[in-house]
Formats: structure tokens, C-alpha cells, sequence
């Protein structure tokens, strides 16, 4: 699908990343690039202010005396900053580690230690408070740079920002404008060389007789090595090339339509492939302004304030603003939840007719009241200028995205891995099956492999695990075809629908398959349940860990008649019941033998802090079972 949009910067034009910064910056020298809140108040940056201040951080880097590829590392939340770093590192050759904020400091001294951190950026003073616990065990790491002012005279490898920048400097860039560098073919991985030492840090321009771009640097060259989550065992190190991010973020275009004069609110980490990609390399691919949000605890007040036009999520947040409305209509009249389904139910409809999938009804005539009365009330909480809404990182449940579109909301859903950069596919608003992750993106190709495996190779395909051949091997096979895991099901229209995970099935006793997750998601649609895990490998029967909704249980605790502040009451008899009743009404579409039939409640929730939850918010499975294994036995006593 072609790339329509007035005056999109292509990869072939910006050649690496930094290369796409500063076409951008000649493109759009005074228009807002950034906007975020800063010494309590709102403020702009233009991309010529940026350019200015890139460059400061380049003179400051390039006079550590670094070598072409050494690695340097973000631990920052979502800030100009962040891309005035990532920028100057790699118009030097740098290679870009991002770090979770959040991440436990021995995660972080594992992962600087294993890409070699040369240079580490963080914020606050609590971050540094945090990573002196282990920063004996980084002594790799010459220089730690904090944004706020932080003292220890115990450490002379800290220093701060103030400190550390020139007060101006000019662009060292070479020529002003990068030259255009040939992409790899779509039927060329970039993952040919995986793994070797050899072409991480090859210099040798692209393509015969073309120009270098600054310092060089080629568009097939290593940017970034981007931990994942890790939900068993260490986290890997997944290299990522300017050209893995550069064409997948030009391939979202052709399903994710921006323009200039979109406005995207930023709040999911830029650690996370998903925003690094589409949230910030895109935006600066169209030249949209990004708004930072102040936390995800402020989300809903920004989201008034900056009233933005693209939002990109996971589908925790729609869940969030879902079981809000189910709430708001659980404690309304009657009245309320009746006009609220039927302006879903007709604003569904509308949405199959627009698509081509349904016929015209005359319920359509009442729509504009109905959009008066509920739809636009509802969607003035998310700003009330939302263009498109994006759903990625794991799996949305359809009942939610058909709520959020029969209000008017094009809810779009899309798949990857960060391994791919990480986009694989995604719909098309105007083709558009919201129970399915969608098509495959530009110049990706996508087959199917055992057991219904989805494999997928195209120029967004990772380089590799850093240092971990083996790894590589595994799941990327001599022709390039990576092995992403989930069991999928191809539809005649070219849509992607994930089935399951081949090793997230649970095989029970009785030789059943469950996919956990699945059944979880159905779970979470009861406002009743935060959290919620399903065991059940090598057992007779399904049971259920669940973290409770701290406002939800103390009125679900009345209704049966027991006090929600009394620890037993998890345990009693007549909760459990009621209980189970709700999640067999969750389940009512699995089939009869996915059936829970006990269930441990708890209060506590799982966090990454206790070490249950990956920097994603994805479970850490077997730590919740270890922790828990005495209390799952006993559920599974006399039985």
C-alpha cells in the first residue's frame, strides 16, 4: 500500500535515524516539535530549538572519546530529552541501550552489564538512589549524567547534566543533509549477518559509489539493542539497524495515517519498541507534534489539556476507560444503560455499513441524537479530537474495541514483537476487523509454520540477540523466517488472527489444550477483577489466582454479606461461589471443559516491584506460581 501522506519523510531520504531528524528539521524549522510540562508549566519546542540542543549533547558525547558502536544507555521518562540523547548518540555511531525507569536495579546492572554500557542518562535523584545499590556491579558504566542536579561525592563517575553540556554548539553532521541510502530489499532480511561481530560494526557504506551519511553511519549499521521483557529467564538483547525501525515505521503509514497536523499524546515508555517506534520515529516521519504526557496517573487530565488527535495504547488503558463506563452505568438509571447500548449497538451498525459489511438501516437516522447524548460525552473524556486510537502489545478484546467504534472511535488494532521492530500487521480503517490483529504491513511477509506458527521476514526482521547466537538460531532460520511464537489463523482477506501461544498452552491431565490467555482477558472484563491468572498444566482442572478491585470487592464483600477489611473473608465459603459464578459468566463462550473450578483471591496487587510483572505489565508466570505453589496445592487437596 503506497504512502499518500503530504510531505512524509521516506526512508530512503533520512537514510539512518538521526538522518531523518535533521531532514525533518529542515522540513519544519519553526514548527512544534515537542510539547511537555516543565517547572509547572506547559511548554513548546521547536525543531530548530531541538536541532540546537542535539547538538549540544553530541559536542559532549564526542569528547568522552567513545568508540563507532560502543553502547550508552536512556534510563529517562518520556521527555525531549530522551530524543535529544538517542539523536546525538547515534549521529556518532553510538548504539542506543533504552532502560525501563521503573526496572529493578539488578535487572539494570544485568542488562548494562551485558551490552557493555559505556554511558548511562537517568533523571532523579530517586533513580540514583536506586542504582547505587548496584553500581558496584557496573563498573563498565565511565560515566553516569543525571538530568537533576545530584550529589555524591563518593561517586566521580556522576555528573550532571548542567555540567556535562556546553552551553551552544553547532551540528557536527557532515554535509546538512544526509544523502539517500539504499533499503534492503523486502526479500533481504537484515538479520543475513545476525549475531556476528563482524557486521555489527561494519562501516562500509551502502551501495556502490554512495555517499556516507554523517560520521558514516549506514542505514544497515546497529542503532539500538532493546531488552525484552523477559517473562522466563534473563532478558535478551535484540539488535535493531536503522533500517529495521526506519521501514517499519514508514510501512505503519499505510494502516496508521498521520499527517502534520496531528497531535500525539506520548505516555506509554519509549523503552518500549511499540511508542519508540510508532510514537516517536513515525511522528518525526510526518512531522507531528508530541505531547508528553506527566504521568499515567495525570493521563486523564492531559488528555483534556492537550486534546490529541492520535492516541497510541496498550490495551490495558481501554480496559481501564471501559470498566469506568460499565461502573458509571451500573450506578446510573435504567434509562442511561439502555441509550448507551443502543448508541453502540446502532453506531456498530454504521460502522459495518461504512465498511461494506452491513447493510444501511434506518435506526442510522438516529444517530446524531444519540452522538449528542452519549457517544461525543463519552469521548470528550479522551479529549474529544481522537482521530484514530491504537491498540497494541497485547491482544484487545473485541466486546471493548466494539464499544470504543460504535462510539465513533476508530479503534486499531496491530501485532509485533520487538524483534520485528515491532510491527508485523495491523488494520486499515477502511478494512477494518477489530477481532483480528490485522494485515501484514508494507514489504512484510508473513507464512504459516508447525503448529500453526506465524513466521514473518521482511526488512523489519531483528539483526539478532546481541551476543547470543544460540538464541538467534532459534528463532530466526537460514532464509530469514522468524519464528514469532503464536499460533495464528490466516483469513481469506489476509487478516491475522492469534489463536494462541505455542508455549502459553495449557495442557491439562486430561490431555485438553487451554490458552490461558484467552481466558484471562474474558476474566478482566468483570470490574470485580484487576489481575487474574490461570493454572491448570498437567492438572484435572482449571483454577484461578485473582487480584481483586480494591472498590469493586468492598461492594461485592456487602452484597454477600462479609467484611471486606477482614483477611478470612477472601477465604469464606459464600465468596468463592459467587465468585466462580462470575468468571463461568466470563467463560460462558469457551467450551465446557474450560471450566474453573476454584479459585484463590488475594488484595495484594502483582507488580514489577514484587517482581510478577515484566517492564510491560506482562505476568511473569512462573514467579506468580512460585510464590504462591502451597495455596495453588491446596486448592487442588482431596481432588
Amino acid at each position: 500500500m503506497e504512502i499518500l501522506q503530504k510531505d512524509v519523510i521516506t526512508p530512503q531520504q533520512a537514510g539512518t535515524l538521526h538522518g531523518l531528524f535533521v531532514e525533518r528539521v529542515r522540513r519544519s524549522p519553526d514548527k512544534v516539535a515537542y510539547h511537555y510540562f516543565q517547572d509547572n508549566a506547559w511548554r513548546d519546542i521547536t525543531w530548530r530549538e531541538m536541532l540546537g540542543e542535539v547538538a549540544r549533547w553530541q559536542a559532549a558525547l564526542a569528547g568522552l572519546a567513545l568508540q563507532r558502536g560502543d553502547r550508552v544507555a536512556i534510563m529517562l521518562r518520556n521527555c525531549p530529552y530522551w530524543m535529544m540523547f538517542d539523536q546525538a548518540a547515534m549521529s556518532l555511531g553510538l548504539v542506543v541501550v533504552p532502560l525501563y525507569t521503573v526496572d529493578r536495579p539488578d535487572n539494570i546492572a544485568y542488562i548494562a552489564n551485558d551490552a557493555d554500557v559505556k554511558v548511562l542518562l537517568f533523571e532523579t535523584d530517586e533513580q540514583w538512589q536506586a542504582l547505587r545499590t548496584v553500581r558496584d556491579q557496573i563498573g563498565g558504566v565511565k560515566l553516569f549524567i543525571s538530568i537533576e542536579n545530584v550529589r555524591d561525592s563518593s561517586e566521580p563517575r556522576l555528573q550532571a547534566m548542567a555540567e556535562f553540556l556546553p552551553a551552544t554548539a553547532k551540528l557536527q553532521s557532515g554535509n546538512p543533509l544526509p544523502n539517500p541510502l539504499p533499503m534492503p530489499s523486502p526479500q533481504s532480511s537484515p538479520a543475513s549477518g545476525r549475531g556476528g561481530e563482524r557486521e555489527r560494526q561494519s562501516s562500509t557504506p551502502a551501495g556502490e559509489g554512495a555517499n556516507a551519511p554523517p560520521h558514516g553511519i549506514c542505514s544497515n549499521e546497529l542503532a539500538s539493542i532493546i531488552y525484552t521483557s523477559g517473562t522466563t529467564g534473563k532478558p535478551k538483547g535484540v539488535m535493531l539497524s536503522h533500517a529495521n525501525m526506519l521501514t517499519n515505521a514508514y510501512a505503519c503509514m499505510g494502516f496508521f495515517p498521520v499527517n502534520e497536523s496531528d497531535t500525539f499524546l506520548s505516555f506509554l515508555p519509549l523503552s518500549h519498541t511499540f511508542e519508540r517506534t510508532v510514537g516517536y520515529y513515525l511522528s518525526v516521519m510526518a512531522g507531528a507534534k508530541v505531547a508528553f504526557a506527566r504521568s499515567v496517573a495525570q493521563l486523564s487530565g492531559d488528555l483534556h489539556i492537550v486534546r490529541p488527535t492520535i492516541l497510541i495504547s496498550v490495551p490495558r488503558i481501554y480496559e481501564r476507560v471501559y470498566s469506568a463506563i460499565c461502573t458509571s452505568l451500573d450506578e446510573g438509571l435504567p434509562l442511561k444503560r439502555k441509550l448507551f447500548n443502543l448508541a453502540v449497538n446502532i453506531g456498530w451498525a454504521r460502522f459495518l455499513n461504512r465498511q461494506g459489511r452491513g447493510k444501511w438501516q434506518l435506526s442510522f437516522l438516529l444517530w446524531p441524537l444519540l452522538n449528542l447524548l452519549v457517544a461525543q460525552k463519552v469521548l470528550n473524556h479522551l479529549g474529544g479530537r481522537l482521530r484514530f486510537a491504537l491498540s497494541g502489545g497485547a491482544a484487545l478484546s473485541p466486546e471493548i474495541s466494539r464499544v470504543f467504534i460504535g462510539l465513533g472511535l476508530p479503534v486499531i488494532q496491530g501485532y509485533g514483537l520487538t524483534e520485528t521492530s515491532p510491527v508485523i500487521s495491523g488494520n486499515h480503517p477502511e478494512n477494518n476487523f477489530p477481532d483480528s490483529v490485522g494485515q501484514p504491513v508494507r514489504d512484510v511477509q508473513v507464512k504459516l509454520g508447525e503448529l500453526n506458527a506465524l513466521l514473518v521476514r521482511g526488512p523489519n526482521v531483528m539483526m539478532g540477540y546481541w551476543n547470543n547466537p544460540e538464541a538467534t538460531n532459534a528463532i530466526i532460520d537460514a532464509d530469514g523466517w522468524l519464528n514469532t511464537g503464536d499460533v495464528v489463523r490466516l483469513s481469506e482477506t489476509g487478516h491475522i488472527y492469534i489463536t494462541g501461544r505455542t508455549k502459553e498452552i495449557i495442557v491439562m491431565s486430561n490431555g485438553e489444550k487451554i490458552p490461558p490467555s484467552d481466558m484471562e482477558l474474558a476474566i478482566l472484563h468483570d470490574p470485580l477483577f484487576d489481575q487474574v491468572m490461570i493454572i491448570g498444566e498437567g492438572r484435572p482442572y482449571l483454577v484461578a489466582l485473582v487480584v481483586l478491585n480494591a472498590e469493586a470487592w468492598k461492594s461485592f464483600a456487602r452484597e454477600v454479606g462479609v467484611r471486606a477489611d477482614m483477611p478470612e473473608a477472601l477465604h469464606d465459603s459464600r465468596v468463592e461461589g459467587k465468585v466462580l459464578k462470575r468468571i463461568a459468566l466470563s467463560l460462558r463462550g469457551f467450551p465446557g471443559y474450560a471450566h474453573v473450578r476454584r479459585v484463590l483471591l488475594m488484595q495484594e496487587p502483582w507488580t514489577m516491584e514484587s517482581g510478577m510483572l515484566t517492564p510491560t505489565l506482562k505476568l511473569k508466570r512462573s514467579k506468580v506460581v512460585g510464590q504462591y505453589t502451597p495455596q495453588i496445592n491446596h486448592l487442588y487437596e482431596r481432588h
